[in-house]
This record gives C-alpha cells, sequence and structure tokens, in this order.
C-alpha cells in the first residue's frame, strides 16, 4: 500500500479539522470545537487507566487513517486511549455544558477529571454527555477508552474488515466524527422532527425539550421573508399552513429557514417541501413520484471512503466535491452505501439538490456460504435466522434499535428518499417484519427491502444487482417499482492515483477509450431501452476507486474522472 492523499488531505491544516457547525439542522450559537491533537495510547484490553500516552493523533481521524498520523489499527484485545485538555471560553458556561461525539466506532467510556460522565455503544450514531457536575474551574481533562471488535462479533461494522480485501475494507476505530461542547438552559430544545405536507402545503413540526412541557415560538422564513409564525406546545406535533409552498427538487432545491425558541433557548433550523410516493406513469408503469410526478433516480453507489481520511472526509469542501461532482456528471442520486455520514454531508445534498437512497449499517455473526451467492431464481427464506448469520437474540435487538436511532436521526433530510434495510444478504433477517416497523417508523419514504437479492417480495421495490451478465427487463408480473440498485462496476487502473497492488473490478478495461465505449454501450443498449419496460432508478458501482476496487468513475483520490464528463452526462 502506497500512502494516497486527496488535495484536501494534501493541505489539511492540524489546527483547522473540520471546524464546521457540524448538527446543521440543530443550530446554537453555543459551539466549541475539540477536533486537533489529542494524546493516544493503544493497551490490552484489560488496562483500566494508562500510565502514558504513546503520541498525538489529529482528531477525529482514526488511527488506522493516515491523517491520524499514527497508522495503527485497533484490534478486538486491544483498548483505545484518547486525553485532551480544555478550558471554556469567557461567558460560554450557561446552565448545562454537554460534550458531543459525532461517532466513535464501536464502544467507549467518556471521562472528564477523572469522573465517568458516560458511555456509549454504536459506531455510526452521535451521542453527547452531560458533563455539568464534572466540570472544575479553568482546566478540565476529557480521557476516552474504545474498544472495537469490528467483524469479528455482530455489532453493526459495515463494509470494515480487520481482514480486508476485494470489495472488504480497512477496518477503522475510535473517533472519526467532530468532538464538540455546547452549553444550554436547563430546559432546552432536545430535538425536531419537521414532516412537510406538500398535498395539505402545510408542514408538521414538533419541538422535543429536556424540560417540562412549554410553548415554543416558530418562525418559518423564505429567504429574508417570514412566511409562517406560530406558537405550539412542546411533545405536540403541529400543522403550520404554508401557502403556495415552492417544491424542493435536485433541480430547484430550494428550503425554508426555521427558528425555534423555547424559554431562553433558540434553535436554527430548516426544511424542504416535498413529498415521496409511488404512482404510475402515462403507460399504467409503477413509478417513484417526486412532489407527484413520475421522477426516475439515475443514482451512484457511494461508500464513504477515503484513502486518507478512510470513514472521515479530510475536509468539508471534500464532501461537498463528491456530491456536486455527481451532480455537474449528470445524476440525482446517491446510494449511500452500508455507512452513516456526519449530518453535514446530508445538509449539503439538501442544499446542493441530490436525493439520497439510505442503506441501513449491517451487522451479524458468519452465515452460510450460499447466503452470500447470487441466487439463481430463488431467493433463501431469511427467517432461517442460523443460515443467515442471526440466531443471536440480543443482536437482532440491536439492529431493530440502531434502525430506530438512524430513523430518528436522519428524519428531517429533505432529500433522504429511501431507506435500505438489507444488502445482498449481509446481516439480512426477517425483512418483512423489519420493512413493516420502519414503515411505521417513517411512512413518508419508500423502502428498497433488500437490495441485490434474497427478496422477500415486500418493500416498494424489484431491486435487481447485475455485474457480469446483461441487464434484461424481467418479465414476470409483480407490481413493485423496478429498479436497478447495483451495475456496472467497470474498472480501470490509473497509475499514480492506485491504493495498492491488488486490485478488482467486475469488467476491466485498459485504456480510459476502452472504458468509455463500454460505459457508452451499456447505456445506449441496456439501461436507456429498459426505461419505458419499468425501469425506475438506476445505482451505478461506483463513485470512486475504494482501496483494492478501481471500478469508480472517480479515481480514489479523486482527482481523475476516467469516463469523460461529457461522456457520462450525455
Amino acid at each position: 500500500m502506497t500512502e494516497l492523499l486527496t488535495r484536501w488531505g494534501a493541505q489539511l491544516d492540524p489546527e483547522e479539522i473540520l471546524p464546521e457547525y457540524p448538527r446543521p439542522q440543530l443550530v446554537r450559537d453555543s459551539y466549541l470545537n475539540l477536533n486537533g491533537r489529542w494524546d493516544y495510547v493503544i493497551t490490552p484490553a484489560e488496562v483500566t487507566e494508562p500510565d502514558r500516552f504513546d503520541g498525538t493523533i489529529l482528531v477525529p481521524f482514526s488511527p488506522e487513517a493516515p491523517l491520524s498520523g499514527v497508522d495503527r489499527q485497533l484490534l478486538p484485545d486491544q483498548r483505545l486511549w484518547y486525553r485532551r485538555t480544555f478550558e471554556l471560553p469567557p461567558g460560554f458556561r450557561r446552565d448545562r455544558v454537554l460534550l458531543h461525539f459525532g461517532a466513535v466506532d464501536e464502544s467507549c467510556q467518556v471521562f472528564l477529571n477523572g469522573s465517568s460522565v458516560g458511555s456509549h455503544s454504536g459506531g455510526y450514531w452521535p451521542f453527547h454527555c452531560d458533563i455539568t457536575d464534572a466540570l472544575e474551574d479553568g482546566v478540565n481533562t476529557i480521557l476516552v477508552a474504545v474498544r472495537d471488535s469490528t467483524d469479528t462479533d455482530g455489532h453493526a461494522h459495515g463494509k470494515q474488515r480487520l481482514e480486508r480485501g476485494g470489495i472488504w475494507y480497512t477496518a477503522q476505530s475510535g473517533i472519526w466524527q467532530t468532538v464538540w461542547l455546547e452549553s444550554v438552559p436547563t430546559s432546552h430544545i432536545t430535538s425536531l422532527s419537521v414532516t412537510p405536507h406538500l398535498d395539505d402545503e402545510s408542514i408538521e413540526i414538533t419541538v422535543y425539550s429536556s424540560g417540562a412541557e412549554e410553548r415554543a415560538q416558530i418562525t418559518i422564513r423564505d429567504g429574508e421573508e417570514i412566511v409562517a409564525t406560530a406558537r405550539i406546545n412542546s411533545g405536540q406535533p403541529t400543522m403550520i399552513p404554508l401557502a403556495r409552498p415552492r417544491m424542493w427538487s435536485p433541480e430547484d432545491p430550494h428550503l425554508y429557514d426555521l427558528t425555534v425558541q423555547l424559554g431562553d433557548d433558540e434553535v436554527g433550523s430548516y426544511f424542504g417541501m416535498r413529498s415521496f410516493g409511488i404512482g404510475e406513469d402515462d403507460a399504467g408503469v409503477p413509478r417513484i413520484l417526486l412532489n407527484g410526478r413520475p421522477y426516475f433516480h439515475a443514482g451512484v453507489l457511494d461508500q464513504g471512503y477515503w484513502p486518507d481520511g478512510l470513514y472521515t472526509a479530510p475536509s468539508d469542501a471534500a464532501m461537498i466535491h463528491d456530491i456536486a461532482t455527481m451532480k455537474d456528471l449528470g445524476y440525482t442520486m446517491l446510494r449511500k452505501h452500508i455507512k452513516i455520514e456526519p449530518l453535514r454531508w446530508y445538509y449539503h445534498c439538501d442544499r446542493l439538490g441530490m436525493l439520497v437512497w439510505q442503506d441501513l449499517v449491517n451487522g451479524g455473526g458468519p452465515a452460510d456460504p450460499q447466503v452470500a451467492k447470487v441466487p439463481r431464481g430463488a431467493h433463501l427464506d431469511d427467517t432461517d435466522l442460523e443460515r443467515f448469520g442471526r440466531a443471536d437474540r440480543g443482536n437482532r435487538k440491536e439492529f431493530r434499535r440502531q434502525l430506530r436511532q438512524t430513523v430518528a436521526l436522519l428524519r428531517n433530510v429533505v432529500s433522504l428518499a429511501v431507506w435500505v434495510p438489507f444488502n445482498e444478504g449481509w446481516g439480512q433477517f426477517e425483512a418483512a417484519a423489519i420493512t413493516e416497523e420502519l414503515a411505521g417508523l417513517d411512512p413518508t419514504r419508500l423502502i428498497d427491502q433488500a437490495s441485490g437479492w434474497h427478496d422477500q417480495g415486500g418493500g416498494d421495490f424489484r431491486s435487481i444487482h447485475v455485474y457480469i451478465d446483461r441487464f434484461e427487463t424481467p418479465t414476470d408480473e409483480d407490481a413493485r417499482i423496478l429498479a436497478l440498485t447495483e451495475y456496472g462496476g467497470y474498472s480501470l487502473r490509473i497509475d499514480g492515483h492506485l491504493w495498492g497492488e491488488e486490485t478488482f473490478g467486475y469488467r476491466g478495461y485498459e485504456t480510459l477509450e476502452q472504458l468509455g465505449d463500454a460505459f457508452r454501450s451499456l447505456h445506449t443498449e441496456q439501461i436507456i431501452p429498459a426505461i419505458p419496460e419499468g425501469l425506475s432508478a438506476t445505482v451505478y458501482t461506483q463513485l470512486s476507486d475504494v482501496e483494492d476496487e478501481i471500478n469508480g468513475l472517480l479515481s480514489y483520490d479523486r482527482a481523475v474522472t476516467k469516463p469523460t464528463a461529457q461522456l457520462i452526462r450525455r
């Protein structure tokens, strides 16, 4: 493996790492970023307190990521320790002080000045600790202890593998999203639920607070103009009329600004007026509807990996680049594959106009090898829990809990159109019941129940993956929407932009010209003719090369676009 840097990683300022406010849909004026240099040490798991530290790590880059400055793999029988000090700026402290972690992979304990202030399990979800009672005047010391079993047990781990290779990637551990402080009144806003009702020309808002039920003041702006105000009870969903709303779409990603005041607390947010649904086109073919009209989802598989930061984009500008580049190439959708991104990524999709299909993060134990094979006319019954590696009841319960966490976290994302609970049988179980639960939690979006194979006949899509074979429109009866949710995977080595010596792809080409010709033929001969026959969504594999995989539209360092931009747009 060679060190491969993106241009953002090469320009990284260690004193200014991901400084942007990390929670765009719940913004306060209280913010102290704690990214930067922390002390670290990796010890045996049985160590309960380190007596020394090995050096410094650049948070929030994992120790396995080149940008962290560590270049060490955390193993399941080890513990990763972080330490840093801080002082609160004058006037920062109000009633309560909260310490936020965007994500820590996989479980951790948090200490302040020697006192335990919280713990968390689940490597993809944000959490916070109320550190008020442990604060001291002057210098305070944070200590974080992390364990990560990666793929050695049933916890959610995505495409990380301790034995990486092919379609499986380098495992990463520890803090991988922004760490920050805020101070709030004792009674404060904890979250918002914002649901557009386009047909009713109204927005449904629920304000959740830490205190007893209170009245909240709602102000909605379109640019500088106030278009609606209301006083609502916290904890109660309330419909607020919005006359002649301007609809959100990829072509016109219009957002409204939202301000919520509750007692002494005030937060800023935003929303878009749009709807997702199912309906027939003029020919009677089932289609995805956006704002009541058929809308083709031309998508790209987006793994969210970086050669220098692994799970962590080296900068906000790097995240924007991926989204904006795909939009510029003509795509309207990104399928976020087996990963949950920092909230700023979804904000950029909202404001730039990029639809999102969101995969849930897979877990589970070893499955029957037959589960991983492409079914030839037969889909295995996923209630056979032993066969699918889901016999552990606690493990299944954890997946359901994390499903609920994911919906709660991303519920207000304007661009999120489709949930994808399972992919190619990885960690799949009882997909029919999971789909029913997911639809109950969020009836406003569509569900791709089982992307690729082991289809249980539910959800809103007939979801197919085709790589080596020619794509043919199915001829049997199925009332669901037809979606080609992975295809392509055409690969090309770009010397000077490779991550390692081993490479993987589904169809390999020797030159940019050969790749371009194959890309053109694939779409003109197979994809475009299938659209009148019912094809309603496509997901090309993939946005960029990732480690061994050299099947990206972009090189792994995002420096080269392989098929020309002009060709892709056409």
